[in-house]
């Protein structure tokens, strides 16, 4: 029997992004925006971050094309907007048109409005099972507004509701697998 990693793996909370990208076309730039929670922070020189998405993705193959994109840490307020880019792409255009956001500067990939953000350059792809995991030059960032932080466990999004309750200095040894 294998393994139940999806029932194991809904016990880990994860933040709740929104990846975008886009598309140019004969008919001009179509973007495109999911949710996603396979952010993950790889290396911080050179600052290196990660995003996985099914293979058959409309999203990935997006962004594939244009090598470019940006991701939006959401906040609790961003429930709703999670659930509805979390449907399939036809199903999610209207609301991608209507976001809040502006165009990157280094990217041009929507940025959200008051989110923390990070706008990405493609360094490499790697096809991993039923995925595509992605790396990404940082090629700018910003912290956006603090506020309580959008997560995902057991199925639910949740709210983090004190995010700056203790401050961590995480540049020492002993943090994040180094060896003392």
């Amino acid at each position: 029997m294998p393994p139940d990693l999806r029932g194991t793996m809904r016990a880990f909370a994860t933040g709740v992004c929104v990846a975008s990208t886009y598309r140019d076309t004969p008919g001009g730039r179509r973007h495109n925006a999911v949710t996603v929670n396979s952010l993950g922070s790889i290396s911080l020189d050179p600052p290196l971050v990660s995003l996985s998405f099914g293979r058959s993705s409309a999203f990935l193959a997006d962004l594939l094309a244009s090598g470019r994109w940006a991701v939006s840490i959401l906040p609790a307020g961003g429930r709703e907007l999670a659930r509805r880019l979390a449907r399939p792409s036809a199903a999610r255009a209207a609301d991608v048109a209507g976001l809040p956001a502006r165009p990157g500067d280094r990217t041009g990939a929507l940025v959200l409005a008051g989110a923390s953000w990070l706008e990405c350059g493609l360094r490499d792809r790697f096809d991993l099972g039923d995925h595509t995991l992605v790396v990404g030059d940082v090629l700018a960032a910003g912290p956006g507004t603090p506020q309580p932080t959008l997560v995902f466990v057991y199925g639910e999004y949740h709210s983090v509701a004190d995010p700056a309750i203790t401050t961590v200095d995480l540049s020492g040894p002993g943090h994040w697998g180094e060896i003392l």
